[in-house]
């Protein structure tokens, strides 16, 4: 027997849709959607993937910006017990099919503007019988107003369990290959409330989702600002003038966004006459805040408060809490803004050495981490899935260390995992595109410090014997294996790399010599 209830994310519809009714779900613009309004749209569209051939817990694919389309998509799948599986629309045209081809979705949502992209990958996608555009017309794909208007108002005959797989967020692993992270309803939900208690979300909070969507952050949030009864205001792109000027005609109350984003608001002319006041709670993610920074924003934003979460796809573990961010406090508590915090309710985590023995504070480890809100395993992928879950602890590959008190800092990425603007890069999958030019005889990628970016991609190579190239050329050739985002922004040029007795490049040491400051 039970001592909790069975719920799916199709029971959060329905009870948001009857005490919520018409208050704002999504906001993008001068257009918008209410909780109510979601759940119509919700078993519309789900009604017209069943009639369209779908049925429980296949996947439904979709490459789009922050939109409503993509909120009713994702409310449609979640009420009916699809799996909805995201597609970066950053990544290059053939990382996209990768995916999709991994995914295997038998019906496919795009928005107008990726119709050249679609137009070039479609015969790449056998799994698709459908493809849905959005916003736009095709002769080979149907209009999105007229696929809905396929489906029946009541629903379709399915509807989503607790045990249902609800998404499948696709990550890079060390290999460079994507990885369908898996999260079922049961996990996903359980992760969207506690963030709503750590954020301490309210009800009408209107909360910034300028993190795209695809992303577990910024689908997350949006979610756990729904369990409130709030409103996502959706943005499609991060410009700090939009986001001061939305805050102020929006009346913003809590914003999520990457450091570097924090930094670039503070750093416009805009920030000094903007009315900052209605801004409540910053939720910064993806990396630690430099504190320089973070003293800045506490200063700028006056009077609010600051929550940092730090997770990676599989697995949201720590969180500094606003009570925690002390600027002005002792010199412990000054020191402690620059740690991710300690671990989320219901999560265990431990630091452990090569041989899994736990490390004593201040000595750094892996970070192993285990939850009742974690991801199930890796699409197609059980090699993965043993190797990174273990006696039911989750191997993050990251490298980081507790403090006297529990404090968790990070103090490297064992999966040599750069973080840029908010968005991670693997570096084995910049090697590889460096490494398919001719010219380059051996390559290895590191983050460097950047001033605006957190970190830049560099990337350190040989070239073959007699050969050459200029920069600008390498980092041109990567453009059509990688996502624009990914590539280097430097190239140094070597004679040899360093390496280890096993022949291993020496990655520590190629840090020491080249990773300074911009």
């Amino acid at each position: 027997m039970r001592d909790y209830l069975p719920l799916s994310f199709a029971d959060d519809l329905e009870q948001r849709a009857r005490f919520y009714r018409n208050d704002p779900a999504y906001i993008l613009g001068e257009k918008s959607i209410s909780h109510g309004e979601l759940l119509s749209s919700a078993k519309l569209i789900g009604s017209a993937l069943h009639n369209a051939g779908l049925r429980h817990q296949d996947r439904v694919g979709i490459l789009s910006m922050n939109s409503i389309e993509f909120g009713e998509i994702m409310a449609a799948t979640q009420w009916a017990g699809y799996i909805l599986a995201p597609v970066n629309f950053r990544l290059a045209p053939a990382e996209i099919a990768s995916i999709v081809l991994d995914g295997s979705p038998r019906l496919f949502f795009f928005e107008a503007q990726y119709l050249p992209i679609m137009e070039q990958l479609r015969h790449e996608m056998p799994s698709v019988e459908t493809f849905v555009c959005i916003n736009g017309e095709s002769d080979w794909a149907i209009d999105y107003e007229d696929f809905i208007a396929t489906g029946d108002p009541l629903g379709p005959p399915i509807r989503a369990t607790e045990e249902d797989i609800c998404c499948l967020i696709y990550t890079s692993g060390t290999t460079g290959k994507p990885k369908g992270v898996i999260w079922g309803h049961r996990e996903y939900r359980q992760l969207v409330q506690v963030d709503t208690w750590l954020i301490d979300m309210q009800q009408p909070d209107v909360t910034l989702i300028v993190m795209p969507m695809f992303h577990l952050g910024g689908m997350v949030i949006s979610l756990s600002q729904h369990v409130r009864g709030g409103a996502a205001y959706l943005q499609r792109q991060f410009e700090p003038l939009d986001v001061l000027k939305a805050i102020e005609k929006e009346r913003l109350s809590i914003l999520l966004l990457a450091p570097t984003m924090v930094q670039m608001v503070l750093e416009h002319p805009y920030v000094t006459q903007a009315d900052l006041s209605s801004v409540r709670t910053i939720i910064y993610s993806a990396a630690p805040m430099p504190v320089p920074v973070l003293k800045k924003a506490i200063d700028v934003f006056n009077g609010c408060n600051f929550v940092n979460l730090f997770g990676q796809s599989e697995i949201c573990m720590f969180s500094l809490s606003s009570a925690q961010h002390r600027p002005d406090g002792t010199e412990q508590e000054r020191k402690r803004l620059g740690s991710v915090g300690k671990p989320y309710p219901n999560l265990l985590a431990k630091v452990v050495d090569e041989d899994g023995n736990e490390c004593p504070p201040n000595q750094p480890g892996e970070i192993l981490a285990k939850s009742s809100a974690m991801f199930r395993g890796y699409w197609n992928n059980n090699a993965a899935t043993l190797q990174t879950l273990r006696d039911g602890w989750c191997h993050t590959g990251d490298m980081g260390r507790f403090d006297e008190d529990g404090f968790l800092y990070l103090v490297d990425r064992k999966k040599d995992m750069i973080i840029t603007g908010g968005e991670n890069v693997y570096s084995r999958e910049v090697e590889e595109a460096l490494l398919q030019h001719a010219v380059v005889s051996e390559c290895a990628v590191i983050g460097i410090p950047d001033a605006k970016w957190g970190e830049s991609v560099c990337a350190v190579i040989t070239f073959k014997q007699g050969e050459s190239t200029s920069e600008d050329a390498l980092i041109e050739h990567t453009r059509s294996l990688i996502a624009s985002y990914k590539k280097p922004k430097k190239i140094i040029v070597v004679d040899a790399l360093p390496k280890l007795v096993t022949g291993k490049v020496n990655k520590i040491e190629l840090r020491k010599l080249y990773a300074q400051p911009n």
